[in-house]
């Protein structure tokens, strides 16, 4: 139980950290902070796993906490290959609706605008 709410704890503290200082530091655009909160959480929560697994919750983990440290490693190398994975995929699918839309972004004035208006004639907030 206290490796949850450690879990938890932490958790916030990771997407705090994502949303309010990653973000602003590397500049990347991410309007619904899908990376700052569940890219970086989801990282966490696999490594996480690594180090609290209890086997009294499930007698097929064992972490860290529990003489496991191997686990951990595990929980690394399946960040990793995650990590790989969907970079490869993400480009992959970027360059192929580039390609079928002719480009990623629309232009600036649209992007002011925003796509509710612009594209879709309606207005999805009123700021």
């Amino acid at each position: 139980m206290i490796g949850s709410i450690v879990i938890g704890l932490a958790s916030g503290i990771v997407g705090f950290i994502g949303v309010y200082w990653l973000k602003s530091k590397l500049k990347y655009d991410d309007s619904l902070d899908a990376f700052g909160v569940h890219g970086l959480n989801g990282i966490w929560g696999a490594i996480a796993t690594g180090i609290f697994a209890n086997p009294s919750v499930n007698s097929a983990g064992k972490g860290l906490l529990y003489g496991n440290s191997a686990q951990v490693i595990v929980q690394f190398e399946a960040v990793l290959a995650t990590i790989v994975y969907t970079a490869i995929m993400t480009t992959i699918l970027y360059f192929i609706t580039s390609v079928l839309t002719g480009g990623a972004r629309v232009d600036e004035e649209t992007e002011v605008i925003g796509l509710d208006e612009s594209v879709h004639g309606e207005r999805g907030f009123e700021i």
